[in-house]
């Protein structure tokens, strides 16, 4: 008569003939590897000796100039009001990177937001000046917050906001 389970006569943790295991994955031998190198190069890259704080304001201020003049561009010559809100999130996000990756460890976080914010700032001031102005240009008559407030409404604020919202979350 044969055994209905035949394996209740095996030792527990006995294994077939046929079957191996092996202790580990054949690819751990790639993660040491991969973890010995990421290793040896940040101890080689280090921190940026470049870095500095007149290089991340000065790449934050050239972005902010380049954000300015994007907002008469696409508000004054192209007329699109609903662009805006785009050019000043890309504006802020690159004043805030342009100054982290600029000035790296050469700043404190808290800093780093501070002037992101602050540039960013300026920047959308500056483009609703240079609206304005633009707008000076074609026939208006009206003074600045006037001008801005019956042409572009609750946009402007808008835009301040978006631009410092995101200049501090890329600055971080």
């Amino acid at each position: 008569m044969t055994d209905p389970n035949p394996d209740r006569n095996q030792a527990p943790g006995a294994k077939d003939p046929g079957e191996r295991r092996l202790a580990h994955p054949p690819s751990d031998r790639y993660r040491a590897a991969e973890a010995r190198a990421a290793a040896s190069a940040a101890a080689v890259a280090g921190p940026d000796p470049a870095a500095s704080v007149a290089r991340g304001v000065t790449l934050a201020i050239i972005a902010a100039i380049v954000g300015s003049a994007l907002i008469v561009v696409v508000g004054g010559i192209l007329t699109l009001t609903s662009g805006l809100i785009v050019v000043a999130g890309v504006t802020g996000g690159a004043i805030g990177l342009a100054l982290r990756w600029g000035a790296a460890h050469r700043l404190t976080r808290r800093r780093r937001i501070g002037i992101a914010l602050g540039i960013a700032l300026v920047a959308m001031v500056a483009g609703q000046v240079g609206l304005w102005q633009y707008g000076l240009t074609e026939g208006g008559v009206l003074p600045l917050f006037d001008y801005l407030g019956q042409v572009f409404g609750p946009l402007v604020p808008l835009e301040i906001a978006t631009a410092g919202v995101v200049a501090a979350v890329a600055a971080a």
